[in-house]
């Protein structure tokens, strides 16, 4: 398990919990990551029921769980959002900001109704401990509903299952090293499970819009510096949802 501290600074953090070598090898590798600001923390897509009990006993070296006062959840997928009934255990009054469209699927995790906060379709803002960061729209890459996230202070962006890719247990980094190497076990992905260029295109004005630092998918090595700018050309120039002529 790698655990790294991406920015903290007056009473202001992001750690990243990812390439989890004690899972079982039959379960997708994720990446976890804990906001926390004056105290207070934001989980982004804690991950499915089976990595609950490691991800919840590193971030509670960190911070009381009990002071976790909200999640995100990108989209619907089990990977991104199965734990949440166990979440919410840590506290009754976890406040989970899912899409909107996806309200009515998450209470299949065991969570109610009042502890959900809708995303309406244009996005929006999620405030912890008095800090506000920004909600960008992300649809159809690869859910029809569909949110990244961005903290103006850190210029962190969290971009979900875009720039995710499906790496060897061998690929111990938490950081991309060779992009042009890297690009192998993103393609396929991509290809397969973004299915609109359309909404690739739209979303990658959305980030240049941005001061990105860092760009930190939910599945591999996070994009840092000059390779937040060779993802997004690389991403560009791909031809997603063309990957049925390689599909059995």
């Amino acid at each position: 398990m790698r655990v790294e501290h991406l920015f903290n600074k007056s009473s202001h953090s992001w750690t990243v919990m990812g390439r989890d070598d004690d899972r079982r090898k039959e379960v997708i590798d994720t990446n976890q990551y804990l906001i926390q600001h004056n105290g207070r923390g934001l989980l982004l897509d804690p991950g499915g029921v089976e990595s609950f009990s490691a991800v919840a006993a590193e971030f509670s070296k960190h911070i009381d769980l009990a002071d976790v006062e909200a999640v995100f959840a990108s989209h619907q997928d089990p990977d991104v959002i199965s734990s949440l009934s166990l979440w919410i255990q840590t506290n009754p009054d976890l406040l989970v900001y899912v899409p909107k469209i996806w309200v009515n699927f998450i209470t299949h995790y065991g969570v109610k109704i009042e502890n959900i906060r809708p995303i309406p379709d244009e996005g929006g803002s999620i405030t912890v401990g008095g800090h506000d960061l920004e909600v960008v729209p992300a649809h159809y890459l690869h859910s029809p509903g569909n949110f990244s996230l961005y903290d103006p202070k850190t210029k962190i962006f969290y971009s979900g299952d875009i720039g995710s890719a499906m790496l060897s247990d061998e690929y111990s980094d938490l950081f991309v090293g060779d992009f042009g190497e890297y690009t192998k076990s993103m393609e396929y992905f991509h290809r397969r499970w973004m299915p609109s260029n359309k909404a690739k295109t739209r979303w990658i004005a959305e980030v240049r819009k941005r001061d990105v630092e860092m760009l930190c998918p939910h599945h591999g090595a996070i994009f840092k510096g000059e390779d937040v700018e060779k993802f997004l050309a690389w991403f560009d120039n791909l031809d997603v949802g063309s990957a049925l002529g390689s599909v059995s």
